[in-house]
């Protein structure tokens, strides 16, 4: 079993920058893809960003050129710096973990963080 652990979220204004960190502990390798996603309310929850265990990321068209997502391997966190947030990012944002070391953005993952909360007010 894998437990993610998210924290970083708050409240924010357009423009401004928070940084997500989830912590994973348990039976995982520490190279296995993982992800962020987020859920606004009304709408079905979305890829933001990836990184192979390899380090090879995925952005969405949205957040491309805004946010970052990184891993320490070391300390088994993965990071989601969002810069130049805009009230369209409001949403709760989730971590994952893939079964695989190559990310299959199309792929479920097969565990999930609790989830922090972003809002971005105009």
């Amino acid at each position: 079993q894998v437990q993610l652990v998210e924290s970083g979220g708050g409240l924010v204004q357009t423009g401004g920058s928070l940084r997500l960190s989830c912590a994973a502990s348990g039976s995982m390798s520490s190279t296995k893809a993982m992800g962020w996603y987020r859920q606004a309310p009304g709408k079905e929850r979305e890829l933001v960003a990836g990184i192979s265990g390899g380090g090879s990321t995925y952005y969405a068209v949205s957040v491309k050129g805004r946010f970052t997502i990184s891993r320490d391997n070391a300390k088994n966190t993965l990071y989601l710096q969002m810069n130049s947030l805009k009230p369209t990012d409001t949403a709760m944002y989730y971590c994952a973990t893939y079964n695989t070391i190559v990310l299959v953005t199309s792929a479920p993952p097969v565990f999930w963080g609790q989830g922090t909360q972003v809002t971005v007010s105009s």
